[in-house]
């Protein structure tokens, strides 16, 4: 590898790196997160990915165990938490998904034989994530993050393990069914008052 050649899977984790910046992003329309079918795309990526690799045995196995967020939500505690603090564990756990569907993507790049389908559902992910991080930076979810006054005493984000591609492409898919359109729903209400 040449100096200046960097693989996809640092520029993504680069970029996942600067978003603390609260940048905002040029170009992205600032309440396309707000439309349900934009989200029902992911959610429907997700779970085609899923779906795909519930039959697959050893060929889907990540060979070690990837931190993952905890997707259950508790919707009394969701429903009494700050806007600020919802913005805070959706941003830990895309970060924290980001990072499993990477590590994923590398134990993919090392396997012997790896299974066709599964590369183009984790580059979908990938791909999905970066996506969406976008349309909620925009959407100034970020900002909500950061301006929370004991942001950097919040909870930390609680966690589990996933062993298999199938559990890995479940909590995405779970995550983004469950906190981030929690999250994003209210969001897009606050911003329609």
């Amino acid at each position: 590898m040449g100096v200046h050649e960097c693989p996809a899977w640092l520029w993504l984790l680069l970029s996942l790196l600067s978003l603390p910046l609260g940048l905002p992003v040029p170009g992205a329309p600032p309440r396309l997160i707000c439309d349900s079918r934009v989200l029902e795309r992911y959610l429907l990526e997700a779970k085609e990915a899923e779906n795909v690799t519930m039959g697959c045995s050893e060929s889907c196995s990540l060979n070690e165990n990837i931190t993952v967020p905890d997707t259950k939500v508790n919707f009394y505690a969701w429903k009494r938490m700050e806007v600020g603090q919802q913005a805070v564990e959706v941003w830990q756990g895309l970060a924290l998904l980001s990072e499993a569907v990477l590590r994923g993507q590398a134990v993919l790049a090392n396997s012997s034989q790896p299974f066709e389908p599964l590369q183009l559902h984790v580059d979908k992910a990938i791909s999905g994530l970066r996506s969406i991080t976008t349309l909620l930076r925009a959407l100034g979810a970020q900002q909500e993050a950061i301006s929370l006054p004991d942001a950097a005493s919040a909870a930390p984000l609680r966690t589990i393990t996933a062993d298999t591609f199938c559990k890995l492409f479940r909590v995405y898919s779970n995550f983004l069914r469950g906190k981030l359109k929690l999250y994003t729903g209210e969001a897009c209400r606050r911003g329609d008052r």
